[in-house]
């Protein structure tokens, strides 16, 4: 859910995050991993966007991940082969603090060969940088803030202030999402207002995925049961071949 709504709002107001890091206030376009030839190694955490001259890839992790430097060399390289005259900034966002050495990890080598690659912590960044820009106000609970509460408020009072009603219920929902990670669901349901966070692409979506897991459960349960499967095809409305596949990965 975390990766995805940083997903989101990456893709929605990429001229903010150019802005932030690329330093130029440029509009990019999402680029699928399925255009560099292979598929994607991991695509939940990735975005790519792009513009004539430049790449951004950007990963989102709330964890630390062993397989983080390889993965930025292995899309470096995707993205050459591919674009070979553009430009290309990688960056790993972490979201949540952790004491692990892995989140300080900005090269790749393997044997001659060596990569580097951006890295920042959110939690070492001063909230300003997130207050000032719409599209980054997600990520300022989660920023270098003694007083965390204090600072979402200042986020809820930002976003109250975003004349457009889409942005303002997407950053909205965004910003209750991400503060999930450092503060309880009472404080975010006090400063965020639920009627515009529900008007939210980003609240719809996660409805979607919410209803479709509990379809899913329902039809792995029933399969515990040895329901036949013509049965469970019935009842959830899944196809055929969507109950087969639970068989394989989530019925023992």
């Amino acid at each position: 859910m975390f990766d995805n709504t940083c997903k989101f709002i990456a893709e929605m107001y990429s001229p903010d995050f150019a802005t932030w890091l690329l330093g130029e206030p440029i509009t990019l376009t999402k680029l699928s991993p399925t255009e560099l030839s292979l598929e994607p190694i991991r695509a939940d955490a990735l975005i790519l966007l792009q513009s004539d001259e430049v790449v951004l890839h950007i990963e989102f992790q709330t964890k630390p991940d062993d397989d983080m430097p390889f993965r930025m060399a292995d899309y470096r390289l995707r993205v050459y082969r591919r674009f070979p005259k553009k430009r290309m900034h990688q960056v790993v966002i972490y979201l949540d603090k952790t004491e692990s050495e892995k989140v300080y990890q900005t090269t790749f080598i393997a044997g001659s060969l060596q990569h580097e690659f951006s890295v920042i912590r959110l939690w070492e960044q001063p909230p300003e940088i997130f207050l000032a820009t719409p599209g980054l106000l997600p990520f300022a609970v989660l920023s270098a803030t003694e007083n965390k509460v204090a600072t979402l408020q200042q986020s809820s009072a930002a976003v109250d202030k975003i004349a457009d009603r889409r942005t303002q219920s997407n950053i909205a929902a965004a910003s209750a999402i991400l503060a999930g990670l450092v503060l309880e669901q009472e404080v975010i349901g006090r400063l965020f207002r639920k009627d515009i966070m529900r008007e939210s692409v980003i609240y719809q979506s996660i409805r979607t995925e919410g209803i479709e897991e509990g379809v899913r459960l329902v039809a792995v349960n029933l399969l515990k049961e040895k329901m036949p499967i013509e049965m469970v095809v019935k009842v959830t409305g899944l196809t055929i071949e969507q109950v087969q596949s639970l068989l394989i990965t989530d019925v023992e």
